[in-house]
């Protein structure tokens, strides 16, 4: 039987490599990111992220289908989302369940119809992993998944319950964008033609915005090189301290947050 890591050796492994979802969790709140990934408290799944997690997992079954060339039909794809719904239990309210279902099916059936993508049309990648050795920059390994790679452009996707501005969530997801940036021309030596973010929105009639970004520029990866810095300095200082927002209404570790000392 193996021994259980203390903090200070989970904390030794994340300074060696990071994800951009490590690297914004870390940013937004740094108690927070102690609760998660260091004393590893584990939170029931909220409906909002099992549609999510739903939504997404059936666009990536799309889309390998047509990288094999083997396009799904809108009754296989309806199949695999009602399998991969129910694979993680998530502790509903009394007749949650079904509209939540529902309301995934819906964005599923948007994207097909609004993304207007063409079956035929062969992905670069899709769900690949990615690492880029930053060393030489005195950073840790970057790693990360990325959603599709389209003709080119990096697209990731996104559910949301409003409408999304394309300025701020160009600023919002600078993070998660700048790097998949660099795991794209790590692992083909070649600039992104672009970056999009296909966010699916949970409205009475459901949409589909894209946002297109340009290929990041040199100011983009400075700035993301120096978010890594302060990532590796505040764990290198146990800088574990929350921050205080709205933010705090909807966060898991609420009443943990509330014992911090």
């Amino acid at each position: 039987m193996s021994a259980v890591p203390t903090h200070a050796e989970i904390i030794g492994h994340l300074q060696k490599e990071v994800s951009p979802s490590r690297l914004n969790l870390f940013l937004q709140c740094r108690l927070k990111f102690w609760f998660r990934y260091i004393a590893g408290l584990i939170k029931p799944k909220t409906a909002a992220l099992h549609v999510g997690s739903a939504v997404h997992s059936v666009l990536k079954a799309w889309n390998k289908a047509r990288w094999k060339s083997h396009p799904l039909a809108l009754k296989e794809l309806y199949d695999e989302f009602s399998k991969v719904w129910a694979e993680d239990p998530v502790q509903w309210e009394p007749g949650e369940e079904d509209d939540e279902k529902k309301t995934g099916w819906r964005l599923v059936e948007t994207y097909i119809r609004e993304s207007k993508i063409p079956e035929s049309l062969k992905p670069d990648a899709v769900e690949v992993s990615v690492e880029a050795d930053l060393h030489q920059h005195g950073l840790p390994k970057l790693i990360g998944i990325l959603d599709l790679v389209q003709s080119g452009t990096i697209v990731d996707y996104k559910t949301s319950s409003q409408t999304p501005n394309a300025e701020k969530v160009a600023h919002t997801n600078e993070v998660q964008t700048s790097s998949y940036a660099v795991l794209y021309r790590e692992a083909t030596g070649k600039r992104e033609q672009g970056i999009e973010l296909h966010h699916l929105v949970k409205l009475k009639n459901p949409k589909l915005v894209i946002t297109t970004l340009e290929p990041m520029s040199e100011q983009q990866q400075t700035r993301l090189f120096h978010l890594m810095e302060a990532y590796v300095d505040g764990l290198d200082r146990r800088d574990f301290i929350p921050s205080p927002g709205l933010q705090c209404m909807s966060c898991e570790f609420f009443n943990e947050c509330r014992q911090w000392s």
